[in-house]
């Protein structure tokens, strides 16, 4: 079979591409470069030159192909413009699990076929399993502290079936180590952190390329449900449910955090201390034309209501609740939950599997 493994640069990648070379594959290494504006990019930390040299590298020590392809437009337009929609609307996005759906494993997969590829292998910490039936089951990766199905919860069955995951049942360490057994020049380097293909960014200067600064009120929420104007920001679309920093006002004994943001009427408001009751909820909407279903033959109908595990953000603990579904689906969580934030993904799990996903519309 030929794979076309998505070499990155990293030594995830770098080692599924080792171990499809071991396992007898006809294997090819393909980079791809997605962003091209350094506009808000912290210096050093999207250095993709690097990733390219690195990339190289490992394809030369594997003796593998190596092909490079520029998607620069699709992910400026599937990925950039998503990511200032929805900060314009006042919601947060999540574009690593959009990258996923619109650029690895569509985009990506589209030039890995044209290169003759059957399928596509990725650096996941996650497994893919057949049914009796034929639908492809995403699992979590047997590392539960690295596990990554979180992020690949809007692909669909055509594309798992075309997905290939070599180092999902391995842990992180286990990783390094055959890294550094096979010499690879990726086993001691860093995870990458930020945004996908962008890298970390200071999101202020990053927004403002579309988003105008405009000046509101910040509202202090008391723990006895009263309120106050305590100072001012630069516009509510730069700020996100949780945040801490960026606040800029003193005078608290504990940090301030974000509650909630209303971009309409350009006020952010805020609670003092991490375990100030507006930070939690105990349920949220996902709207009916957002719900995703990566096991098509469980879905929902109408009325219906069933257990699941849920996840609303990357490495959180699976939180137990209750799914009803009827025109949207509402998510009730058996314990409040943290930070749920509208623009983000909910995703639920039975037992290891993940079989939906949608964008978390409001919570209550």
């Amino acid at each position: 079979m030929k794979i076309a493994v998505g070499l990155s640069g990293g030594v995830d990648s770098s080692v599924a591409a080792l171990l499809l070379k071991r396992h007898k594959h006809d294997v090819i290494a393909l980079f791809m470069r997605n962003w091209h504006d350094t506009t808000g990019t912290l210096h050093g930390d999207c250095a993709w030159e690097e990733d390219l040299d690195l990339a190289r590298m490992v394809a030369h020590k594997l003796d593998i192909p190596f092909f490079y392809t520029d998607l620069s437009n699709d992910y400026s337009r599937r990925i950039v413009e998503y990511i200032f929609r929805e900060y314009e609307r006042g919601r947060t996005p999540n574009p690593d699990i959009l990258c996923n759906r619109e650029i690895k494993f569509d985009a990506f997969l589209d030039k890995a076929l044209e290169l003759g590829a059957d399928k596509v292998a990725t650096g996941h910490y996650c497994r893919t399993e057949i049914t009796p039936e034929g639908m492809v089951r995403l699992l979590q990766g047997a590392d539960r502290n690295k596990d990554q199905s979180y992020f690949l919860c809007q692909l669909n069955q055509a594309q798992l079936s075309r997905a290939v995951f070599p180092i999902g049942d391995l842990t992180k360490p286990q990783v390094r180590k055959l890294a550094r057994e096979a010499g690879l020049p990726t086993s001691d380097r860093k995870d990458s952190q930020g945004i996908c293909f962008v890298g970390k960014v200071d999101l202020p200067v990053f927004l403002q390329q579309r988003l105008a600064r405009k000046e509101g009120d910040v509202v202090e929420i008391f723990r006895d449900g009263s309120s106050s104007v305590i100072g001012k920001h630069q516009g509510a679309h730069f700020y996100t449910i949780g945040q801490r920093k960026g606040l800029h006002i003193g005078g608290h004994k504990d940090p301030l955090f974000v509650l909630s943001t209303d971009v309409g009427t350009n006020t952010i408001y805020v609670g003092e201390g991490q375990d100030h009751p507006g930070l939690y909820h105990n349920m949220l909407t996902v709207a009916g034309t957002d719900v995703h279903w990566i096991r098509p033959d469980l879905e929902m109908k109408p009325g219906e209501e069933r257990q699941y595990s849920i996840r609303i953000r990357y490495r959180q603990p699976l939180q137990d609740g209750v799914l009803q579904f009827d025109t949207d689906m509402q998510i009730r969580f058996n314990e409040p939950q943290r930070g749920i934030t509208p623009g983000q993904f909910a995703a639920w799990y039975q037992e290891d599997e993940l079989v939906g996903s949608g964008v978390i519309a409001t919570r209550s």
